[in-house]
C-alpha cells in the first residue's frame, strides 16, 4: 500500500510540473468526488452539506466540505500546502542568439533553488499561455507542457575551471544559468521562435498569443530507490508531497463526516507569499466570510468559527543528512521514513507552539503513525512557510508540520516512501475528527 501511493504521488508530480497544472489535476480530482467549482465572481449559492471548490488566478485552488456540523461551534478543519517550487522562469523576448550557432533562452530565478543541481540534465517548459480573447480584460489561458526534453543548461568543463569543486565558485545566474534550445540553422528564425513553438503546440497563430508563464522543469519521471525502494527520488516533493497528501485525504471515504474541512493549496510561498494567491492575502479569510454568510451565519458566527478551527500548515521538512550531522539540532533531527515532522522555532518562524504541538502528535497517535520532531541547530538560521504568514489574516490555532527529506530546492528532492503512507493517514484522522 505505502509502494502504491509513493507511486501515484510520482505520477501526480510528472503530470503537475508547473503550480498551474497542480490546480488543474487537482481541480479533475476533486470534481470527480463530487466538488462543484464557484467562481469569485458570480453569486454562490451555499448549501449546508455542499462540496466546492474555488480557484485564483489558476494557481491557487481551495476545496471546501460543509459535510460536517456547525460551522459556529465547531469550525473548520484546514490544511495548507502550496503549489509552487524553485525553478527558472522564462523572461519576455528570450531568444538569445550565440555565435550565429546556439539559441539560448533568457530566465530569471524564482524562488531559491540550488543551482548547481540544473546543470547538464534533460530539461522542458511548462506553464500558462495567454490567447488574445473577445475582451480586452478577458484574455484565455491555456496550459502547455512540452513533456519532452528540450532544453539543458550545461556546466563548463574542469579543463576550464580547475576550482569547480572547490568551495567559493559562485554562480551568475544571467550567465551561467541559461538553457540551450537548439542549434541554428539556415531556416532557422531566431527572432519570435519560442512563440511559434508555442503556438504550434497549442495549434494557434502566433498572433494569437498576448503573453505567457513559462517556467523550466526537469523531463524526467520521478522513482523509488533504496535496497526496499524505501526513498522517493522526485522532482518538487516540496511542496506537491503535502498538496497530495492533502488531497488524498480530503476525498477520501469517511464513516462519519467529521467537521467541517477546507484544503486550501496557496501559490507564491517560496517567493513570500505576498501576491492576490498567496497566503499574504485575503483571499482564504473572503472565501470562509462568504461560506459563514452564505449559509445564513452572522459575523458574530464568523468570530466563533475562526476561533473554534485548526490548521495544519503542511510543508516539507529537513532529515538529518548522513554527511552533515552537524548541521541539525543535537536531539531533534528527524530522519526519513520515521513519520510526519513538527517543525518548531522559538522566533516564531513556525507557528506551532505546545498546544497545537500536542493536537498533532495525539492526530498521529490516533492515526496510528510515528511523529518527530524538528528545531533548528542555534547557530543557524532556519527557514520559515506560509503558517505564520496566514496568521496575518487569520487569528486561527496551526501547526507547522511536514514530512522530513534530503536536498530541499534541489532540482531532484528525497523523501520517504513510508512516511507519505503516514501523513496521508494522519490527514485523514484530522478530517474525521
Amino acid at each position: 500500500m505505502e509502494k502504491k501511493q509513493a507511486l501515484e504521488l510520482i505520477d501526480f508530480i510528472h503530470q503537475s510540473p508547473t503550480n498551474f497544472h497542480v490546480v488543474a489535476n487537482a481541480r479533475r480530482e476533486l470534481a470527480s468526488a463530487g466538488y462543484t467549482l464557484l467562481s469569485p465572481g458570480d453569486a454562490w449559492n451555499i448549501e449546508e452539506g455542499g462540496k466546492y471548490m474555488i480557484t485564483c488566478n489558476d494557481s491557487s485552488l481551495f476545496a471546501i466540505d460543509l459535510s460536517g456540523g456547525n460551522l459556529a461551534r465547531e469550525g473548520f478543519s484546514l490544511i495548507c500546502a502550496h503549489s509552487d517550487s524553485p525553478t527558472f522562469r522564462v523572461k519576455p523576448s528570450p531568444e538569445i542568439p550565440v555565435s550565429n550557432k546556439y539559441l539560448k533562452l533568457n530566465t530569471e530565478v524564482y524562488g531559491g533553488p540550488i543551482l548547481y543541481t540544473w546543470f547538464d540534465r534533460p530539461l522542458t517548459l511548462a506553464g500558462r499561455v495567454l490567447l488574445r480573447g473577445e475582451h480586452p480584460l478577458h484574455p484565455v489561458p491555456r496550459l502547455v507542457n512540452f513533456d519532452r526534453p528540450l532544453l539543458i543548461i550545461p556546466h563548463i568543463a574542469i579543463h576550464f575551471n580547475r576550482a569547480v569543486n572547490e568551495q567559493g565558485n559562485p554562480l551568475s545566474k544571467q550567465k551561467d544559468m541559461l538553457p540551450v534550445l537548439g542549434m541554428i540553422n539556415e531556416k532557422f528564425e531566431k527572432e519570435g521562435y519560442l512563440a511559434r513553438l508555442l503556438a504550434a503546440e497549442l495549434d494557434t497563430a502566433p498572433g494569437n498569443i498576448l503573453d505567457f508563464d513559462l517556467t523550466l522543469h526537469e523531463q524526467a519521471r520521478g522513482c523509488l530507490c533504496g535496497l526496499d525502494d524505501e526513498f522517493i527520488s522526485s522532482p518538487r516533493l516540496d511542496d506537491l508531497a503535502m498538496v497530495h497528501a492533502g488531497l488524498k485525504a480530503l476525498i477520501a471515504p469517511r464513516p462519519v463526516p467529521g467537521r467541517a474541512k477546507i484544503l486550501a493549496i496557496f501559490d507564491n510561498e517560496e517567493v513570500g507569499s505576498g501576491t492576490k494567491q498567496g497566503a499574504a492575502s485575503p483571499v482564504l479569510r473572503s472565501i470562509i466570510e462568504r461560506i459563514i454568510f452564505g449559509t445564513g451565519g452572522t459575523h458574530e458566527d464568523l468570530q466563533r468559527a475562526i476561533h473554534h478551527s485548526f490548521m495544519i500548515s503542511a510543508d516539507m521538512a529537513h532529515a538529518l543528512h548522513p554527511n552533515y550531522t552537524e548541521k541539525h539540532d543535537p536531539t531533534n533531527h528527524p530522519v526519513i521514513n520515521g513519520g510526519p515532522v513538527i517543525k518548531i522555532n522559538a522566533n516564531q518562524k513556525y507557528v506551532t507552539d505546545g498546544d497545537s504541538a500536542a493536537v498533532f502528535e495525539t492526530i498521529c497517535r490516533q492515526a496510528g503513525v510515528p511523529c518527530q520532531r524538528f528545531v533548528n541547530h542555534s547557530d543557524m538560521a532556519g527557514g520559515s512557510t506560509l503558517g505564520n504568514i496566514l496568521l496575518t489574516q487569520l487569528d486561527i490555532r496551526g501547526v507547522d508540520i511536514g514530512n522530513p527529506m534530503w536536498a530541499m530546492h534541489s532540482v531532484r528532492e528525497t523523501a520517504g516512501t513510508l512516511d507519505h503512507a503516514h501523513v496521508i493517514k494522519a490527514f485523514t484522522t484530522f478530517y474525521n475528527l
